[in-house]
């Protein structure tokens, strides 16, 4: 056990707001609350809670530590219970027949192929999609072994991170975190990273990857800070859904003690490394991130035998495995879009509802489905895989990019259709498939804030 490490504020801070979750600003702004199927949730008294958290570096058998211990797994008792009788081969899928469980080992063996179905593969594993892949591909490079994580413990932690998903976001949910999941995967797969990576980035990145949306309420940054969020208040406005993702992440990490037979050093600085890799999905940070990206390209000077540079093209890869939609074939990327649309103009009619002024691209009254994705492919999605296509010239490189073209036209085509039958419509900020608008460092929105991608694209 880790009794000798101490949790700070933060630590207490990411246990806290890991339990409270989005329940309560949920209720207020419009959205119903997630069913959890344990009402003694809503209950719990988190000051109580707050205060009893010091005493968790004492020792392992203290009071104490026994009550917040069940304090913090009360609230997934109903629903884990019956996922934690056995290892994941022995679940029963009670509305699945065996054909269903056979289709998705079946998918499973082809788990790095580009034209993978999340939906499907969601369809066939009763919704766990995250659970089932991600235990598959830890297993797959042997990281349950190698770093000697208990099967029950990261059953538990799987099931629970799958639970902070919130199955009611159209986006933003365990289907998008199993996406990005499977994404990150064929990434780390590439040539020119995979002979370079160890098992410890291996394991962070595919942590990143399933956690990296953790506990997202389905409305964007801008909206948290105007209506006052909590969560907005506590992270002082700086990347406060990505802050939040980590700090549940560390915080599912710390109940189940996944890391905690590790040394002690370790594990925190695993932590610290996926915080790191999370928070770079901050779309507000996309300038940056990409001038770095390119700057680097031009100069030739990655040394991916260098541990800070295998971490920054991690982050990037992160970065391309959470907007790559529009890089997967038509039949996939259309339903992403669709989803994705259907969450921003959620978060419009909620702003109408309480007189807030419309964020750009939630305005379903102003925008469309294909300007909003034309403008996410031209001035988001395709500057970056550009450059990830200059890093890594391989053949799925060349794929992403064809789809994106495809794709693209593929939207064009259908808002002139649409235009033709309808008549002229005012078009669409940019924007798309990440959060509503693009926001930059300085807080503005729009094309001349956006990277342009390379010098030929």
């Amino acid at each position: 056990r880790r009794g000798a490490i101490s949790y700070d504020s933060s630590d207490q801070t990411a246990l806290y707001i890991r339990m409270l979750g989005d329940v309560r600003v949920r209720r207020q702004v419009g959205f119903d609350p997630e069913p959890r199927g344990s009402p003694p949730y809503l209950c719990i008294d988190f000051r109580t809670l707050h205060t009893c958290l010091g005493p968790l570096a004492g020792a392992a058998d203290s009071a104490p530590e026994r009550r917040v211990h069940r304090l913090l797994s009360f609230q997934r008792y109903l629903h884990s219970s019956r996922l934690l009788r056995g290892p994941p081969q022995q679940i029963p899928l009670h509305l699945l027949d065996e054909d269903y469980t056979g289709q998705a080992r079946c998918m499973l063996d082809k788990v790095g192929s580009w034209n993978f179905d999340i939906f499907l593969f969601d369809k066939f594993t009763n919704g766990n999609s995250l659970i089932t892949l991600t235990f598959h591909l830890l297993n797959q490079y042997g990281l349950v072994e190698l770093f000697q994580l208990d099967v029950v413990k990261l059953w538990r932690f799987l099931v629970m991170v799958q639970e902070d998903y919130h199955s009611h976001n159209p986006y933003h949910n365990g289907v998008h975190a199993a996406d990005v999941t499977q994404a990150m995967y064929c990434y780390m797969r590439e040539p020119v990273l995979s002979k370079y990576l160890t098992s410890c980035d291996l394991l962070i990145g595919l942590l990143a990857a399933v956690t990296h949306d953790l506990g997202h309420p389905g409305v964007n940054q801008p909206f948290l800070i105007k209506t006052d969020h909590y969560l907005a208040t506590l992270y002082k406005n700086t990347s406060v859904l990505e802050n939040h993702h980590w700090k549940s992440a560390v915080g599912l990490l710390r109940e189940t003690e996944l890391l905690s037979h590790l040394p002690a050093e370790d594990s925190l600085n695993m932590e610290r490394q996926l915080g790191s890799l999370i928070l770079a999905t901050d779309i507000s940070q996309q300038n940056e991130y990409l001038s770095r990206f390119r700057t680097h390209l031009d100069q030739d000077d990655l040394c991916l035998s260098h541990a800070h540079h295998r971490h920054f093209i991690l982050q990037m890869a992160l970065k391309c495995a959470d907007i790559c939609n529009p890089c997967r074939p038509w039949e996939l990327s259309k339903q992403w879009s669709e989803k994705v649309t259907e969450e921003f103009f959620h978060q419009g009619d909620i702003e109408k509802k309480h007189n807030l002024e419309v964020s750009p691209l939630c305005d379903r009254d102003k925008n469309t489905m294909g300007d909003i994705q034309i403008g996410f492919m031209s001035y988001v999605v395709e500057p970056l895989f550009s450059e990830w296509a200059r890093f890594s010239d391989t053949r799925l490189s060349q794929t992403m990019l064809g789809h994106l073209g495809l794709n693209k036209a593929s939207w064009g085509s259908l808002q002139l259709g649409q235009r033709q039958t309808s008549g002229p419509e005012e078009p669409a900020e940019p924007g798309g498939s990440g959060d509503p608008g693009v926001t930059t460092a300085s807080g503005g929105t729009g094309p001349k804030d956006i990277p342009q991608g390379n010098r030929g694209s």
